[in-house]
């Protein structure tokens, strides 16, 4: 996810990016407690302190020590404890035990951000080469990565209280009508995607290239939590003919009956949300759904998933709104609640298709090329952002990826077929 940039930004453009990203961190965990920040709850989720840390590593390690002759760190021991999977970057602490870093304490973490941040001020106000404003550019990008990652583990960690706290102040469920579920018919033909090389991008979002596209319709909208109870209520979670073989061997294993954080109170379908505990929004998309569910939720609607290709030319000339981080709902809302265009925000939408390289792609060289390459293996590529996704970290060409089995991020889908 996090290398590779072309862009045009002057310094001031730059150093205010990189303000204004690095402050959107310090909001997101204004209201927290020290032991909120402190918790990992499974091995794919990080404590909110060491994402502030890491996100400050990642300038430290690539910017600072790099092109600052005289930079010195408040302590050389955090390259070891806040390095993620960089290999050439050098040795790692063991990811499953970041839960037991007591020590920096929170307090010394954000004094680690300050120090690192008066650094990159002076730094990019000193008319910076090129590679400077291009790693600084990227570094704000893989922090945005972060800020969303840091709604959804802390939403996993809370799950796991008995209380269920909320991450922001409860508040009513949105009132909205019921969208029609429609379709939008595409032509077949040959059309290229990928990034065309203006402003910033991943690696992986190119090179841009060619694909044949057979005719296809595309629904309006995402699938609700309306329609997902009907496929509930249908036996959608016991029908082994409509799950792939690890999926079905995964619903019996995992005993899944429901989306994630999905349970029954009075007859009636909860959820956990960043609102705290409360009933699932029927008109609202569906979220925290696997990719397993999702294929097997198409099949059962008769329908598929859409390919990544298929929902970038869709999605091509869209105007990118929607319900974004930025809304402060961090939650998916009614279609009709967010905005006429849903192709983007509310929920990131599985796409059928693996996430592998494009043709002709090359990883770039060096520690900052290891995190989207190495990681084109058993995943699956998904498009259009969420309700924890800045509205500044999308494009068209983005492309976001997980494994098929894992539920805890804002996934939903959204409907596919062959006209």
């Amino acid at each position: 996810m996090e290398t590779s940039t072309r862009q045009a930004h002057d310094h001031s453009q730059t150093l205010n990016f990189y303000l204004q990203t690095r402050a959107r961190s310090r909001d997101l965990v204004a209201g927290l407690r020290t032991e909120d920040m402190v918790v990992q709850s499974m091995e794919d989720a990080s404590p909110i302190k060491w994402h502030l840390a890491h996100t400050s590593w990642f300038f430290e390690q690539f910017l600072l020590r790099k092109h600052k002759p005289d930079y010195v760190s408040p302590d050389d021991r955090f390259a070891f404890l806040f390095n993620s999977y960089y290999v050439q970057a050098g040795p790692r602490h063991t990811r499953s035990n970041r839960g037991l870093i007591t020590r920096p304490t929170v307090e010394d973490v954000l004094s680690f951000r300050d120090h690192v941040d008066g650094e990159m001020q002076g730094l990019l106000e000193s008319d910076p080469a090129p590679a400077v404003v291009e790693t600084t550019v990227l570094g704000c990008h893989h922090e945005m990565q972060h800020q969303e990652l840091m709604v959804t583990d802390l939403l996993h960690a809370l799950s796991f209280n008995p209380l269920l706290p909320a991450i922001r102040t409860p508040e009513p469920l949105p009132i909205a009508e019921e969208t029609p579920l429609d379709w939008t018919d595409h032509p077949g033909g040959i059309f290229e995607i990928g990034h065309e090389g203006n402003g910033f991008a991943f690696d992986c979002e190119g090179p841009r290239h060619e694909v044949l596209l057979r005719p296809y319709r595309l629904a309006n909208r995402p699938v609700t939590n309306r329609e997902w109870i009907a496929f509930i209520d249908d036996g959608g979670y016991r029908q082994a003919p409509l799950w792939l073989s690890d999926g079905w061997a995964t619903v019996q294993r995992e005993e899944w009956d429901a989306p994630f954080y999905w349970w029954r109170q009075s007859g009636e379908w909860w959820t956990f949300t960043a609102r705290g505990a409360q009933p699932v929004n029927l008109d609202a998309p569906v979220c925290h759904v696997s990719y397993y569910e999702a294929e097997a939720f198409a099949r059962w609607a008769g329908k598929r998933l859409p390919t990544e290709a298929e929902w970038e030319i869709a999605a091509r000339g869209a105007p990118i709104r929607g319900n974004f981080m930025e809304s402060g709902a961090l939650r998916p809302l009614p279609v009709s609640a967010s905005g006429e265009d849903k192709l983007y925000g509310d929920v990131w939408e599985w796409t059928q298709s693996p996430f592998s390289p494009y043709p002709g792609f090359r990883p770039p060289e060096g520690a900052i090329g290891e995190y989207n390459g190495k990681f084109m293996c058993n995943q699956f590529v998904l498009r259009g952002g969420s309700c924890a996704t800045p509205r500044d970290q999308m494009r068209l060409t983005y492309r976001n990826f997980f494994y098929p089995h894992q539920r805890w991020q804002m996934t939903g889908l959204r409907l596919a077929a062959d006209a």
